[in-house]
């Protein structure tokens, strides 16, 4: 199997998917569980994928400025600060250990 041709296969599967979501009848979706399911995977979903980023270099783990960086902007957001700052502080964390050679 060719690249392409995973590729066009896992395309068709996500449009069939997405078709057949079409047919679900609303009453299911709107019910308490489902809803709450949804919410949950949604987030659970996001985390995976930043600890993916964070965490993740090629095939090998990887310990450096972005963990630090991730902790600053989780405790800006646990505080409600303003999400350009929760950004531009964990950028700024970033950079400053990173130009103090404490992380690469």
């Amino acid at each position: 199997m060719t690249l392409w041709t995973a590729v066009l296969l896992a395309s068709s599967i996500c449009v069939a998917l997405k078709g057949l979501g079409y047919l679900v009848p609303p009453r299911l979706l709107e019910a308490p569980r489902p809803a709450r399911i949804a919410d949950l995977l949604t987030v659970a979903l996001l985390a995976a994928l930043v600890g993916v980023q964070t965490l993740a270099s090629g095939q090998e783990i990887v310990v450096d400025a972005r963990i630090p960086a991730l902790l600053v902007a989780g405790g800006l957001l646990l505080v409600r600060a303003p999400f350009l700052v929760v950004v531009i502080a964990a950028a700024v964390v970033a950079a400053v250990l990173r130009l103090w050679g404490l992380a690469s």
